[in-house]
């Protein structure tokens, strides 16, 4: 009898980038993320954020709502004008009632669980789509 074991498939490790403006946030949600097996790479600013943007270098992107100067709205707004790129709002603000596809909405504060289910489903055909 010929058997096979299969492993576990192990989530593919996605790089991601944060921006956050929040030193100590900025470095929470990037250790956060490395703990959970990711490559994030932390900007303080929308601004800085789109100067450093390449399509194709990041799988996501989790940034802040109310960033000084551009907001993380504007972000999603200025990076969605290119390949699509799911992208995780990580906010004190409450959730919209509506997110388009691809988006996520985070509530800080948040732990690694709640991390953890809108960067799975930046896997997911299609991406997060709801409030979390």
């Amino acid at each position: 009898m010929n058997a096979r074991i299969s492993k576990p498939m192990r989530p593919r490790s996605l790089r991601i980038l944060v921006v956050e403006d929040d030193p100590d946030a900025l470095k929470a949600t990037v250790d956060l993320l490395e703990a959970l097996g990711h490559s994030p790479s932390g900007l303080s600013s929308a601004e800085l954020a789109i100067d450093r943007y390449l399509d194709g270098a990041f799988d996501a992107v989790v940034t802040d709502v109310g960033l000084p100067g551009l907001s993380g709205l504007d972000l999603a707004g200025i990076l969605g004008r290119g390949a699509r790129i799911p992208i995780i709002f990580a906010t004190g603000r409450p959730a919209p009632a509506q997110l388009p596809a691809g988006r996520a909405w985070l509530r800080k504060p948040f732990t690694a669980g709640q991390m953890a289910r809108p960067v799975g489903q930046v896997m997911a055909p299609g991406g997060p789509a709801s409030p979390g």
